[in-house]
């Protein structure tokens, strides 16, 4: 997994509330296994019509926001079923940060397993930076997690809360995995143990 450290991107406004898993990456697209390959079906209802071409007001279809690296969103983001497909999604098209005035649990917690930092501000601040975000690519949002801070186009500064591990996680690159590879040494001398003391096993 990407560490996550300091991030400087268009943000994309996305001022919708209750934007479920279901509109994040539909159900038709969760055969897959593979982390991989899914960005080009993020929001796909709200990004293509029926015959398939692009659906020119949906704002990651605008030229502006096609290199979007963040999202500014509305209100319980991230409801819905639990699929980690919608993190998968959002990290494959290349969104590394979502900000909104809450989220789902479930969905909250899968983005930091994926390398995806959901950020939690209040209202009035996510108005703000959606201000900013609807003046295009221009206009760009600066993360810096370690600070816990985002700054707007205008210089205005904000601060958020994160859970220290979740952090610790992020900064280092660790996902589930990453973080049982470094027990690795002790794990090793644990299982080097267990076959001298029970060699039958």
């Amino acid at each position: 997994m990407d560490k996550f450290e300091t991030l400087t991107g268009i943000a994309a406004p996305l001022p919708l509330i209750n934007v479920d898993t279901d509109m994040i990456i539909p159900k038709q697209f969760l055969k897959t296994i593979k982390r991989s390959g899914l960005g080009v079906n993020l929001f796909d209802e709200m990004r293509y019509a029926d015959d398939g071409s692009e659906i020119p007001d949906f704002v990651l279809n605008k030229p502006a926001y096609r290199e979007a690296q963040i999202i500014v969103a509305g209100d319980n983001f991230g409801c819905g079923s639990s699929r980690e497909h919608a993190p998968w999604a959002l990290l494959d098209f290349g969104i590394r940060a979502v900000i909104a005035p809450s989220f789902a649990d479930i969905f909250y917690n899968n983005c930091f397993k994926n390398g995806i930092l959901p950020i939690v501000l209040p209202q009035d601040q996510v108005d703000a930076l959606m201000a900013d975000a609807e003046n295009g690519e221009n206009a760009r949002i600066t993360i810096n997690l370690e600070d816990q801070t985002v700054t707007g186009a205008d210089g205005a500064t904000y601060g958020f809360e994160v859970d220290a591990f979740k952090k610790h996680c992020l900064l280092n690159g660790l996902d589930d995995i990453g973080l049982t590879m470094e027990k690795a040494a002790s794990i090793d001398t644990y299982e080097a143990g267990m076959s001298q003391a029970r060699p039958w096993v």
